[in-house]
């Protein structure tokens, strides 16, 4: 099989072959999740190198684990719970725990939003949800980037923190209820 002809196979189809011998095949699968890998540990960890080194760090542990892979699953998952290990296992590291790069996050957290009508209001709200995140704790802001940033499933996300999905669902609905409390306490000034 040519290297251009892995460009129509699935993630787990790219593993499979990988896991055969094929490492042009994880080539594919780099070249898929580096930009969404890298946004991820962005968003967790300041710093001009870290998340480069972070996120390089994730491929270099799949590639090595690769055969632990179980192909009957999804790979995001998969993939997605090595970022999360190599992330933790950096702020645990780091004192105090950084906060999320919102030059990053802004873009994403706007998504499908309603458009902010010009620059000066849409400065205030990169201030005012960078205040609020900022004061959950890590699993509360980990569960929000996964579910709303990473377009993750509950499910996807159960297995990448190794919880059970209603306990996601618990993490969520107590992440929004906390950074409603932190809008009532400064005064209903809402992202």
């Amino acid at each position: 099989m040519e290297p251009e002809e892995f460009s129509d196979k699935t993630d787990e189809q790219l593993a499979y072959l990988t896991q055969r011998g094929r490492v042009e095949a994880f080539g594919f699968l780099i070249e898929k999740y580096q930009d969404k890998i890298l946004r991820y540990v962005r968003r967790m960890v300041q710093g001009a190198d870290e998340p480069n080194d972070i996120a390089q760090n994730v491929f270099l542990k799949a590639f090595e684990n690769i055969q632990g892979f179980n192909i009957n699953l999804r790979f995001s998952p998969w993939i997605y719970r090595i970022a999360h290990n190599e992330t933790v296992n950096y702020l645990k590291k780091k004192k105090p725990l950084p906060l999320f790069d919102f030059d990053v996050f802004l873009p994403h957290y706007n998504a499908g939003k309603e458009e902010i009508e010009n620059e000066v209001e849409k400065k205030q709200q990169v201030l005012r949800v960078k205040s609020f995140l900022s004061e959950l704790n890590f699993k509360h802001r980990e569960v929000l980037l996964l579910y709303y940033f990473q377009d993750l499933s509950y499910q996807e996300i159960a297995e990448v923190l190794k919880i059970p999905i209603a306990t996601v669902g618990v993490r969520i609905k107590r992440a929004k209820e906390a950074i409603k409390e932190i809008v009532s306490a400064r005064g209903g000034s809402q992202p």
